[in-house]
């Protein structure tokens, strides 16, 4: 789904990702999954100046994998140290506390895809990979073709 993210559409999208889980049933993930959309769409509205982004919600044979690509080269990190008072710089931070695996992924034409992965109970790293086969949909919530 490419969109031009406000302060409001982490609801929105919180809710469509909760509707697909549910249809996967894989509900035992919304909180997870939920949590860390939030986060990475916070910082397209925090971080890139046209706050244009695709976000995309992908089914694993064990989890999902979210993905939000930006146009904004700087790639986020996690700051060495936070102050108490600090207003942001947690969104990593809580992304690392509830993801089973994250990173950045500079893009060749400049922009960046920030991704995070969760895995259902049992799982274990590599998720996917685990029965031997990769990211089995990749349409989620990209929109489907007019017939």
């Amino acid at each position: 789904m490419r969109l031009t993210v406000g302060e409001h559409s982490p609801q929105y999208v919180r809710r469509i990702v909760r509707s697909y889980l549910r249809e996967w049933e894989m509900a035992e993930l919304t909180d997870a999954v939920e949590l860390g959309a939030t986060e990475l769409l916070a910082n397209v509205v925090r971080h890139v100046p046209d706050r244009r982004c695709e976000f995309l919600l992908l089914r694993q044979v064990a989890g999902v994998r979210v993905e939000v690509m930006d146009g904004c080269p700087r790639l986020p990190s996690i700051p060495a140290e936070l102050s108490l008072e600090a207003e942001g710089g947690r969104g990593l931070v809580l992304l690392d506390a509830v993801a089973d695996k994250w990173g950045v992924e500079p893009a060749a034409v400049g922009g960046k895809t920030v991704w995070f992965e969760c895995w259902g109970a049992g799982a274990g790293e590599g998720g996917a990979a685990s029965a031997g086969v990769g990211v089995d949909s990749r349409t989620a919530l990209t929109p489907s073709p007019k017939r």
